[in-house]
């Protein structure tokens, strides 16, 4: 039962406007984080359906004591899902009121001239076409594994490999038990948007990430060399942090920041199973940590990806799909302008990667203006990656050298990166590749990132 409860507390969160998805469902305290996400998130995609259902089996008149978060967690559990995992009273109401909403279901189908509960959905716009879109990512972490060794894993499972993608019409017309390796980032494989890995055992074992192929780019255009001392600034829940330590072959040290106790508990969880060492945790507000603290005094890469509006995440729910009040992106806006040049501050930066997951350009390509600005000839952006298709508004002039992300043009959530390096008088104008990425030899001159990988050997996994 504590799953439902823990479930329709945050669903009365969102409706309070307490927080974003990610953040009630980290500060929740319910030990199971990915079991819940997953519930909350199918119970809002499914909100209106639910609400529908409840009123038609008059469920919430009849049962005067339950909740109505509470009704739809169960309700969708019931209907939807897997089937109740709860007992006790909870269980005995829903299996009361089940025949009345079961048929209360099935006349909505006939209402609406479908035959599957995922159809009742359409109408309702719940998931964009361009969302559905999105596939599978998985990230191969190469802390424990390899390119070759996963594919061949996910081979004998009955999975068909198609080799490298040449286009993402290829990657989005993929179906079935079919997965390819990604046209940009040469670790991360593609499966349809509909397959589901979290029980895999490379993925419980931590030799796989599932993580969006937009949320892979920081770390990867950051680049650091190994041995480099790297900040990963608002770091929860830890997805980039291990993307940064498998860039770095966990020799060096990186610095992961978040003021939340209950998301360092998370993250350390994440990146224990991921196999990262070489990493400190620290819960404190990023905004509070002093630059000029000797222990920080080697650190020469910050990845920044602080909070925003989280407008580009195309799994949110209807209960999150309200665009922000003017005052909160100015809210917004203003802090992440305060930690973008906090950032910059620390004294032996060279390098720096701001990213967001939101669509607005105050959040995006007017904080960087605005940074740029206040720092003078201090630092400039790089462009990053040249290849990539989408690029960040004309907001001012160079703001072409940021990059986009979008569901419809990239297969990917909604996102914003800007690459930002510190001058030096004289020197050359600053690489679009990340150092990690001139380092490593790729196959043919000036290669960019998304080169094929040199294939190795590390741990197999057995089935």
């Amino acid at each position: 039962m504590a799953l439902y409860s823990a479930a329709a507390a945050v669903l009365a969160g969102l409706e309070r406007g307490e927080g974003g998805l990610k953040s009630l469902v980290y500060n929740s305290g319910f030990p199971h984080v990915r079991q819940l996400y997953a519930l909350v998130s199918e119970t809002l995609r499914y909100a209106s359906v639910l609400e529908k259902l409840l009123d038609g089996a008059a469920l919430l008149q009849a049962e005067k004591k339950l909740p109505p978060q509470l009704a739809k967690v169960l309700v969708y559990d019931l209907l939807f899902g897997k089937g109740l995992k709860c007992g006790g009273r909870w269980k005995a109401l829903a299996r009361r009121h089940r025949a009345r909403l079961e048929a209360e279901l099935a006349r909505m189908k006939v209402r609406h001239k479908v035959s599957r509960n995922e159809d009742l959905l359409a109408p309702e716009k719940a998931v964009s076409a361009a969302a559905s879109q999105v596939p599978r990512y998985v990230r191969i972490n190469t802390l424990k594994t390899c390119v070759d060794d996963v594919i061949e894993f996910f081979k004998r499972q009955g999975y068909a490999y198609l080799g490298k993608a040449v286009s993402v019409e290829e990657m989005k017309a993929l179906s079935g038990k079919k997965f390819m390796l990604d046209l940009h980032l040469p670790e991360l494989l593609v499966f349809p948007s509909q397959t589901d890995l979290h029980d895999n055992l490379l993925y419980t074992s931590g030799h796989i990430i599932l993580q969006d192929k937009a949320s892979c780019l920081p770390a990867f255009l950051l680049g650091p060399v190994a041995g480099s001392h790297v900040i990963d600034a608002c770091a929860a829940p830890g997805n980039k942090t291990s993307h940064l330590a498998a860039i770095l072959k966990n020799k060096g040290q990186i610095f992961a920041f978040d003021v939340d106790p209950k998301r360092v508990a998370t993250m350390n969880t994440l990146l224990t199973r991921a196999g990262v060492t070489g990493c400190q945790l620290v819960q404190q507000d990023f905004l509070t940590v002093d630059p000029r603290d000797r222990k920080y005094s080697r650190v020469t890469h910050i990845l920044l990806d602080p909070s925003c509006s989280g407008s580009g995440m195309v799994t949110r729910g209807p209960g999150e799909e309200a665009a922000p009040s003017a005052e909160r992106l100015q809210a917004l806006a203003g802090f992440q302008r305060r930690v973008l040049s906090h950032a910059l501050s620390f004294p032996a930066l060279q390098r720096l990667v701001y990213s967001t997951c939101s669509l607005h350009q105050e959040e995006n390509e007017d904080v960087v203006q605005a940074v740029l600005q206040e720092w003078g000839s201090a630092f400039r952006l790089v462009t990053a990656f040249p290849s990539w298709p989408c690029r960040g508004l004309a907001a001012f002039s160079g703001a072409e050298s940021c990059l986009r992300a979008s569901p419809a043009e990239t297969l990917t959530h909604g996102f914003f990166v800007a690459v930002l390096e510190r001058c030096r008088e004289g020197a050359a104008a600053p690489s679009s590749l990340p150092a990690a990425a001139k380092e490593s030899p790729q196959p043919g001159e000036g290669a960019e990132p998304g080169a094929a990988p040199k294939k190795r050997k590390k741990q197999q996994v057995k089935e």
